[in-house]
């Protein structure tokens, strides 16, 4: 079993998902309270986002429960600005997502790219929330969901969502733009929703896992971390 930042180096990356694998919450959900401040959302939607960021904690989302998030994040969001949603997130970084960065995925992000991999995060978050996260961590880039946008607004509608397959697509689709040799590439996840992802890489981990994505782990002999404890500073 190799080891989680292992001695395989040249054309390889390491593939991170974003929510309960680097950090401890939903990122969506996470910004709920600096929308409400910003009056992007209402005291309603805001109390909702508390909710679901709870269930989320709790015991993560299956595939119905994403697409009910996906249907009620797009619709939410239509009429907003790309541009302020960016500005927010980028101006909340420190106070919203640092305190929920697990320290253990901050030293394997470290340890990739002092191993010469690239480091890439992939989430179903919105583009516009996962650059300026990926940015601070250091990534090399992130595949995210994109939101179709007119005159810089987003329209309610997607144009790529980045759940599930489409991640292992989008995965291989970088991989033979940059080089990269799936073989000796590395990916870890929370979720047996993101299995597509973990089979497209040679060295799949299991981070946390839910129910089902641990048995698969043990199954086919995947490493098993556990995350859970937090940096005091970044």
């Amino acid at each position: 079993m190799d080891t989680p930042a292992g001695d395989i180096t040249g054309g390889t990356a390491a593939f991170f998902d974003l929510d309960k694998t680097i950090i401890s919450r939903s990122s969506t959900l996470a910004f709920v309270p600096s929308f409400y401040r910003y009056g992007l959302i209402t005291r309603a939607q805001a109390v909702r986002g508390a909710v679901a960021q709870l269930a989320f904690r709790m015991g993560g989302a299956d595939p119905q429960q994403m697409e009910r998030v996906k249907e009620q994040v797009t619709q939410m969001c239509r009429g907003w600005s790309a541009d302020r949603v960016t500005e927010i997130v980028t101006a909340h970084l420190t106070e919203t997502i640092v305190p929920i960065v697990y320290a253990q995925a901050r030293g394997l992000l470290d340890s990739h790219r002092q191993a010469g991999r690239d480091v890439i995060i992939v989430s179903t978050a919105g583009q516009e929330m996962v650059g300026p996260i990926g940015a601070m961590l250091g990534a090399s880039g992130v595949i995210a969901t994109r939101m179709r946008l007119a005159d810089g607004r987003y329209t309610g509608e997607m144009d790529f969502y980045a759940y599930g397959e489409a991640k292992a697509s989008r995965i291989r689709e970088l991989a033979e733009e940059r080089g990269y040799d799936l073989a000796g590439c590395f990916a870890y996840s929370d979720s047996a929703t993101d299995l597509p992802m973990l089979e497209a890489v040679g060295h799949p981990h299991a981070v946390n896992p839910d129910r089902v994505l641990r048995r698969v782990a043990q199954e086919r002999g995947w490493p098993v971390l556990a995350f859970v404890s937090r940096p005091r500073d970044m």
